[in-house]
């Protein structure tokens, strides 16, 4: 078992930095994100609780589902489907206030075993540094609508 655990800190409310992150059509401003879609709606949210997205990204393509909504605070989703395939149980993203802005953790658990886990650890941890460093980039330099 496997837990990637992204860290960032960006200067900007965790209203606006929640809304940017659950939002994934967001992550296609990185390199490593093709396309993200949402499939169905959530319950109080298009982003929200019970939500389905689509994800392509050079290294997969992942169907989640938002199990847990708490905005601004936080949101958790599985990952459903994915090719290749994983077992996920489960991912969690925190938006705390701290001194200069919005403190975000993300974490992510996967099972995939020792070599392959060390591999997505790296990679996968990689993307998720880069989706964040695009949500700073768009909330601190106000380079568009999020």
């Amino acid at each position: 078992m496997e837990t990637i655990t992204v860290e960032r800190t960006i200067a900007a409310p965790p209203q606006e930095v929640f809304d940017w992150c659950s939002n994934t059509t967001n992550y296609e401003r990185t390199a490593w994100v093709l396309r993200d879609r949402l499939i169905q709606p959530g319950e109080a949210a298009a982003w929200g609780l019970g939500a389905v997205r689509a994800h392509t990204w050079l290294i997969g393509r992942f169907r989640e589902r938002i199990t847990r909504y708490d905005p601004p605070r936080s949101f958790d989703y599985v990952v459903e489907r994915s090719v290749p395939p994983i077992s996920h149980k489960g991912a969690t993203m925190t938006f705390t206030t701290v001194p200069g802005g919005t403190r975000v953790v993300w974490t992510s658990t996967v099972d995939v075993g020792s070599i392959v886990g060390k591999v997505a650890r790296t990679v996968v941890g990689h993307v998720f540094g880069r989706i964040l460093a695009a949500c700073d980039k768009a909330l601190t330099t106000k380079s568009g609508p999020v």
